[in-house]
């Protein structure tokens, strides 16, 4: 078989994708909530898309771990005590999320 000019070979890609972080894995929003909550302020995170319960709690306990605050993950959202909006924002962010500062 004669040899073909140097460029012709398809070029595959060597790279993997498995084991690395997903970095678009949705957008999340977060809010500042007060209401029935006798007047304390709470942080909370929701719509997430494709993740299951076990990281949710894994998520939370590590955002209450820098916040240096309490929280839980309730009806699928995560709560968090105080208003930690940026500090969530970074950890999600980090995690492969797009968080939105939603509302006021």
């Amino acid at each position: 078989m004669p040899a073909g000019p140097e460029g012709s070979l398809p070029v595959v890609s060597t790279e993997k994708t498995r084991g690395q972080k997903n970095t678009n894995r949705g957008r999340v929003d977060i809010v500042r909530q007060t209401a029935h909550r006798g007047g304390k302020a709470v942080t909370v995170a929701k719509d997430f898309i494709g993740i299951g319960l076990a990281e949710k709690q894994q998520l939370a306990k590590k955002i209450q771990k820098a916040c240096g605050v309490g929280g839980t993950v309730k009806d699928g959202c995560i709560e968090i005590q105080g208003d930690k909006r940026d500090e969530m924002k970074r950890i999600l962010t980090e995690a492969g999320f797009k968080p939105v500062l939603a509302g006021g």
